[in-house]
C-alpha cells in the first residue's frame, strides 16, 4: 500500500500489537483519511490491524473489523468524540463503536457491510 496517500497517518500507528503486520485495506484508509481531511486536528490510533491471533481477536468466534483491515479506534473524547462521531456518519463508516466512560475512551469505526450496517453501539 502506498502510505504517502495518507499525509497525516504512518503504518507504524496500524501495525499489529501481536504479530507486526499491517494489512489496512486502502479502501478504509482513504475514507480515514477524508475524515481526518475534514476533522483538521490529529487523530490518535489507538487500535489498528489486528491478526487473527491476536489476543482479542482470538476471543472471537470469527475475527472482526480489525483483522480485515477495514477499522480503526480513534482514542478520542468529550467535544472531539462528538464531532468525529458526525463527521464519521457522514463519511460514510458503516460500523461505529463508542466507548466514552472510564479510562481508555474511544470510537471504533469501521467499513464493513456483510453485517446489519449501519450499525452504531456503545461498549
Amino acid at each position: 500500500m502506498d502510505w504517502s496517500k495518507y499525509p497525516n497517518f504512518s503504518e507504524s500507528e496500524f501495525r499489529c500489537k501481536h504479530c507486526g503486520k499491517t494489512k489496512m485495506q486502502p479502501a478504509f484508509m482513504d475514507k480515514l483519511q477524508q475524515l481526518r481531511t475534514a476533522y483538521g486536528k490529529p487523530m490518535i490510533i489507538s487500535s489498528g490491524y489486528r491478526c487473527p491471533k491476536h489476543p482479542i481477536e482470538a476471543k472471537k468466534a470469527s475475527p472482526g473489523a480489525h483483522a480485515s483491515g477495514q477499522a480503526a479506534d480513534i482514542a478520542v473524547q468529550g467535544n472531539d468524540a462528538h464531532q468525529v462521531l458526525k463527521l464519521a456518519m457522514a463519511a460514510g463508516f458503516t460500523g461505529i463503536g463508542v466507548q466514552q466512560k472510564g479510562g481508555g475512551r474511544f470510537l471504533h469505526l469501521d467499513t464493513l457491510t456483510d453485517f446489519p450496517r449501519p450499525n452504531v453501539w456503545s461498549y
